[in-house]
């Protein structure tokens, strides 16, 4: 949920080259440059890269460190983790802090053997058998489909790769939204998660207070007209980018910390204004309108449903019902752990305490007064505050 304030930080920090691209002169970190696999090999791990193919036809792309950088002997299987993203960013999100404060390597160090997806539509993994980028087809999806097709063929491809049966989930803000969606529809699923970890879990949607939320009172037709019917913010990879320095200097970086809380919620001195231009380097990767239109669909609703197709016709085309189908947080009984921020503006408090209770088997629940969005994957305290936490929980639900 990025998206306005990255879009907006390239019109504030950058300068328009004849390419189309946003840029500054200055040298940036070496990992601005860098795909997934070479950010983890170049911070001393071993990487691993996969294509997965769902079962509707699309192609994703998924990486693994499979140990980390001081164990390199075969000690037996290690338990295995899965990383989910948020929208509009990819599986760099857990990597892009120093290698001592980013989730995944923080993992990778504890023992495990992390996996991390790129969801349909992201820069990584905008390929389908048989459907074109140019076809509106294509973008024909939302969460719903990341929870039906994506998720379940990205955690069958590891169980079948790993030999393990069962792995732990840990999503950010929308992929905590695809981790609700599938466990509480698909229990032959949800048996293979050990626990579930959300970080800015969202599935409430009804209270934001961040100023640009009032976007999504926009209508349809208007966001069309903006945006098109197909996918937006489509980045290229990064190989391909001219060289960025967002928000460089005092000022600039002043001027898109004030845009940042905005969006996000203030605690902006818990970022590494250094990386910035690493974080942006990754964001925003891309989607479909769909999926834009999905979560617009949710803001200030009461429930929360698949998506709506415009007419009860073609509801009844897609469920065989004339409203979408309710996702029932209440069947999900895989152990959960939530993390919430205090000064989050996009997931609120009084959004995560209409979830609370509805998770059956809440096995633990932390409220972070001063933390905002991002700082779930960019916040300086995050190893100490948070990560030790869950990979101490996961030494509790082995």
């Amino acid at each position: 949920m990025m998206w306005l304030f990255l879009a907006t930080t390239y019109l504030i920090c950058g300068t328009l080259n004849g390419d189309g691209f946003f840029q500054l002169e200055k040298e940036v970190n070496p990992e601005v440059w860098m795909n997934i696999s070479e950010i983890i090999t170049y911070n001393g791990y071993p990487s691993e890269e996969y294509d997965v193919t769902t079962e509707d036809g699309y192609i994703l792309s998924i990486n693994r460190i499979p140990h980390g950088r001081k164990d390199s002997r075969k000690t037996g299987p290690r338990p295995v983790v899965y990383l989910q993203h948020a929208l509009f960013a990819d599986n760099a999100s857990w990597l892009e802090n120093f290698a001592n404060g980013s989730l995944g390597f923080l993992l990778a160090d504890a023992g495990y053997d992390v996996w991390m997806g790129n969801s349909r539509g992201n820069t990584w993994s905008r390929r389908h058998k048989t459907l074109s980028v140019t076809e509106d087809e294509f973008w024909a999806f939302s969460f719903d489909e990341m929870a039906k097709y994506d998720l379940p063929g990205i955690i069958n491809f590891i169980v079948n790769k790993t030999g393990q049966e069962k792995l732990y989930f840990i999503g950010h803000s929308l992929g905590t939204t695809i981790g609700f969606a599938a466990f509480s529809t698909m229990p032959e699923l949800e048996q293979r998660i050990k626990m579930n970890f959300a970080l800015g879990p969202m599935f409430s949607f009804k209270y934001p207070t961040g100023i640009f939320t009032s976007l999504f009172l926009i209508p349809n037709s208007l966001v069309k007209v903006f945006f098109g019917t197909k996918g937006l913010f489509l980045q290229e990879k990064i190989g391909k980018m001219p060289s960025i320095k967002l928000c460089d200097s005092k000022i600039l970086w002043m001027i898109c910390r004030e845009f940042m809380s905005l969006w996000a919620g203030s605690n902006i001195r818990n970022m590494n204004a250094s990386r910035m231009d690493v974080y942006l380097s990754h964001a925003p990767t891309g989607s479909s309108v769909q999926n834009l239109l999905h979560i617009k669909q949710l803001y200030r609703a009461d429930e929360f449903r698949a998506y709506d197709w415009g007419s009860e016709a073609e509801n009844m085309l897609h469920y065989n019902q004339s409203r979408p189908p309710l996702y029932d947080l209440t069947t999900m009984k895989v152990p959960t752990a939530i993390w919430a921020g205090g000064h989050d503006v996009l997931v609120t408090p009084k959004d995560v305490d209409r979830i609370l209770p509805q998770i059956r088997n809440l096995s633990y629940f932390k409220l972070l007064p001063d933390w905002n969005h991002f700082d779930f994957i960019w916040g300086l305290d995050a190893s100490q505050r948070v990560y030790s936490k869950i990979i101490a929980l996961m030494k509790e639900y082995p």
